[in-house]
């Protein structure tokens, strides 16, 4: 049987050996360390004794980042969610880039993630800037994209150089978010501060499918307005 008596007596021989002398006493980690090591290993159960036990649940890991964007960031899903539990967790916190933890899972595509924070805690959708649903749209999470507008997200926000969400999804040749984005009423016509539209997206990152629905879209809806960027007619099917 292990004696625990017998492993107490060096680290307390070590420790008073070091008082005696003026000696360094041995470095123990302190509980921010135990919880940031706890989010690195995916350990939901650590986690939740360290918060139980009152350590801040927004603390920074190594890089900076806020613990629950670093455990998004790397797919710590169960230390996510026992930090989304977390009653005093500011969700709020960005990262060095302005990346909140519902943007970080908007990026990811998890969606579970996305309605623990949007539904049972509700986390703001909507800011200023660069916002959770250009984040989705960017690597195409349509469902993420359908439930954040099911949600109230605004379909046409900007980002900082007036870039929308329906550009990033062009961008990124995601068709079906960019339906889903237009259906849902995204303006086409909306140009960013280098005064491109979604149609200028399109033909710049070599979307040619994507750059001929825009410009179906744009004729049936604004027959009277020019596509200065546009490239010739689109032809029916969007």
């Amino acid at each position: 049987m292990l004696d625990i008596k017998s492993l107490r007596r060096p680290l307390l021989a070590t420790v008073l050996a070091a008082a005696l002398t003026g000696g360094a006493l041995p470095v123990l980690a302190a509980p921010a360390d135990d919880l940031r090591l706890a989010v690195e290993l995916d350990n939901g159960y650590e986690v939740r004794k360290l918060l139980s036990r009152g350590v801040d649940p927004n603390l920074t890991d190594r890089r900076g980042d806020p613990l629950l964007v670093a455990a998004l960031r790397e797919k710590s899903l169960k230390a996510a969610e026992a930090l989304i539990e977390a009653k005093n967790l500011d969700f709020d916190k960005t990262n060095a880039a302005g990346e909140t933890a519902l943007m970080m899972a908007c990026l990811q595509g998890q969606l579970d993630m996305v309605k623990r924070m949007v539904g049972q805690r509700q986390v703001e959708i909507n800011k200023t800037g660069w916002t959770p649903l250009h984040y989705a749209a960017t690597n195409g999470h349509l469902e993420i994209v359908r439930y954040l507008l099911e949600e109230s997200a605004y379909v046409d926000a900007e980002s900082p150089n007036g870039t929308t969400p329906l550009m990033m999804a062009t961008r990124g040749g995601h068709i079906e978010t960019v339906k889903l984005l237009l259906d849902e009423g995204a303006d086409i016509r909306i140009r960013n501060q280098q005064g491109m539209t979604a149609i200028d997206f399109a033909e710049r990152y070599n979307q040619p499918e994507i750059a001929q629905g825009l410009r179906s879209r744009w004729q049936k809806q604004f027959p009277d307005t020019p596509m200065d960027g546009g490239k010739g007619k689109g032809k029916a099917g969007w």
